[in-house]
């Protein structure tokens, strides 16, 4: 497990961590389609915290997009690095996170975060900030949605509906599992929409939830067990 310390220059304000938001929301890539589904590698990324003893935790699992195999994985932990904010969870996480991405030992592909890209009140959610300090991949599939309107998609898994902020198409409401609740699905960066969903489908055979998010939760949860015992 890799040990993290707070970032020289870290955001220690609201006032200051938007205004980092603002400036790297520019370089979010919206042009390109993203690697196909079921090619290559992708990763889950999920953080834990023990807010009492100042400890955050976080896991990077790669699994084969093809087989859904585990194929590496890693753990980072640090110091809580930034207060609990609503719209600004990404500067708690980001510096764990990036330790645990840059301590696998293989490229770890499209990276799916249990959060938000687009689909944040700034456009500007964990999935688009990882993904351009990295330049990878990244899209966002979130339990809940943020504060957008949706309508509820049909029951078939598959079905999908807009998530709109305003006019503005900001994620979709997809369902992975037949009558069950949907998942959230946003653009983090360097990926399309359709593609998104579509990679979130190929990864939820058989729960509500895509394989990295379940994988990469309890590797965390079981890593923060082991950092405070």
């Amino acid at each position: 497990m890799t040990t993290v310390r707070i970032p020289a220059g870290w955001p220690a304000t609201e006032e200051q961590a938007r205004a980092v938001q603002d400036e790297l929301r520019e370089k979010v890539a919206l042009d390109e389609p993203g690697p196909p589904p079921g090619t290559g590698h992708v990763t889950g990324v999920d953080v834990a915290y023990d807010d009492e003893r100042d400890v955050v935790v976080a896991a990077a699992v790669v699994l084969d997009a093809a087989s859904l195999d585990v194929v590496a994985e890693a753990t980072a932990v640090g110091r809580i690095s930034f207060p609990y904010v609503p719209g600004l969870l990404a500067f708690r996480e980001i510096p764990t996170v990036l330790a645990a991405l840059d301590a696998l030992p293989c490229a770890p592909g499209l990276v799916v975060c249990d959060g938000y890209g687009l689909a944040h009140p700034r456009r500007f959610g964990l999935a688009s900030h990882l993904g351009v300090l990295t330049g990878l991949p990244t899209i966002g599939v979130a339990k809940n949605p943020f504060t957008f309107t949706y309508d509820d998609p049909d029951a078939r898994r598959g079905a999908w509906a807009s998530l709109m902020a305003g006019e503005e198409e900001v994620g979709r409401a997809l369902r992975t599992r037949e009558a069950v609740k949907p998942v959230f699905v946003s653009v983090g960066h360097r990926v399309s929409l359709d593609n998104a969903c579509a990679h979130t489908l190929a990864l939820t055979p058989a729960y509500r939830l895509p394989e990295t998010t379940r994988k990469a939760d309890a590797l965390c949860r079981r890593a923060l067990r082991e950092a405070t015992a």
